[in-house]
């Protein structure tokens, strides 16, 4: 009885308030009509115009935010589908694990031969190829060092010839350098012309053509840059063809990109900028020339080739299997992510994945909840940041789970 009293008292009160507001509401409106109907003429049509404008740019700006949002989800679908499309036409090996360079011995007698007699023909070696010759215990081997590939093949070569023809001493090893050289520059002749033959590409300066050569024997993460050259001038044709730029321009500037990375020590620039002078020198198209210069952001783009190549060069490096790291390094790094995020407290299981580009945290979900585990998610983003060196990015993934059960008997 009490409670149907109580009840009919808030219904009665909210009913008297629902009668007041509306009360309010009719005398504001007719105040409002009878302030409109004692305006001038001009005086109400301005203020029907204001309010007519006002109502149409709100609903010209909804508009506007609905056809953006759709634009840009458009963009984003068709930038896919043409990545897809290129990537899924591009055939590529991954790289091998990079080691020193070892030339087998016949027997191991020989490698008192090369040391000479006070070590002079291993001095004469080292000073000519200007490379490291490791000389110990292993069994018919030695192993060449050196910081440039170029010189470490120069010295491969004329190691091997000297082992073929069997007289090692001070003048036969100057000859076999002076011939391992013009085999060199021979071989790397043939490199850059069966790149250029094996993108239909022509009219390229000798020069250039020996440059790309010699990329063949320069690494970058262990990748070789010749082929990885190779790979983003086939990507940006392939991109440029689907969205309407020139496939040979393209092809060309994918082509030169990294080219400085086999000039000489006289330059000292960035190989961007560097690449970029070398192919101006000799004739190349100014957006070819931009988009050398420009794919590290160096400079500025001139034109929609510089960001082909940064988009193909990206794709190429960043591809499974593209740049190899040794594989004591990959295993460590693994190993230091999941430690990392195995430390903190409320964390089941760690795993990285994807070669180590992601991890995927585990958490009991009675000790974190929602917002400890987008915590959690930074705390092992700058951990990861301050502690440890890695290519690229790695993404970290918190899942926190709750299942229910039941047994039906």
């Amino acid at each position: 009885m009490k409670f149907d009293f109580i009840l009919g008292g808030m219904l009665g009160a909210f009913i008297g308030a629902l009668v007041l507001y509306i009360a309010t509401k009719r005398r504001l409106d007719r105040l409002k009509l009878h302030q409109i109907t004692q305006m001038e003429r001009d005086e109400a049509r301005q203020v029907l115009v204001k309010a007519t404008e006002e109502e149409c740019e709100q609903e010209i700006r909804d508009l506007r935010r609905s056809k953006l949002n759709r634009a840009e989800a458009d963009v984003a679908d068709e930038a896919r589908r043409i990545l897809l499309a290129a990537m899924q036409r591009i055939t590529s090996q991954p790289m091998n694990d990079a080691t020193a360079t070892v030339v087998n011995l016949p027997s191991d007698e020989m490698k008192g031969r090369i040391i000479g007699r006070e070590g002079r023909n291993i001095r004469t070696f080292e000073h000519g190829t200007g490379t490291t010759l490791m000389i110990d215990e292993t069994p018919d081997s030695v192993l060449i060092s050196c910081f440039d590939p170029v010189r470490r093949e120069i010295a491969r070569i004329a190691l091997e010839a000297l082992l073929r023809d069997g007289r090692i001493h001070p003048s036969s090893i100057e000859d076999e350098i002076t011939r391992a050289e013009e085999e060199m520059h021979a071989n790397v002749i043939d490199l850059g012309e069966g790149a250029l033959h094996k993108l239909r590409l022509h009219n390229v300066h000798p020069e250039v053509v020996a440059l790309l050569g010699k990329l063949h024997y320069r690494l970058s993460n262990n990748q070789n840059t010749l082929a990885h050259s190779v790979e983003v001038a086939n990507l940006c044709a392939l991109i440029a063809s689907e969205i309407g730029l020139d496939p040979t321009i393209a092809k060309r500037a994918g082509l030169f990109h990294d080219l400085g990375k086999a000039a000489n020590e006289e330059y000292v620039d960035s190989h961007a900028i560097v690449g970029a002078e070398i192919i101006k020198q000799h004739g190349e198209d100014a957006r070819v020339v931009n988009a050398a210069a420009a794919h590290h952001q160096e400079v500025p783009a001139e034109s929609a080739y510089a960001g082909l190549v940064m988009v193909a060069d990206a794709l190429s490096a960043v591809r499974p299997g593209a740049r190899a790291s040794s594989m004591d390094g990959f295993i460590q790094r693994v190993r230091s992510i999941e430690e990392i995020a195995s430390a903190l407290p409320g964390v089941s299981e760690a795993y990285a994945v994807q070669a180590g580009r992601e991890v995927r945290v585990i958490v009991e979900p009675e000790v974190v909840d929602d917002e400890g585990a987008r915590q959690l998610a930074r705390t092992i983003r700058q951990r990861i940041e301050a502690e440890l060196n890695y290519p690229g990015t790695i993404e970290i993934t918190v899942i926190r789970e709750q299942r229910y059960s039941e047994t039906a008997v």
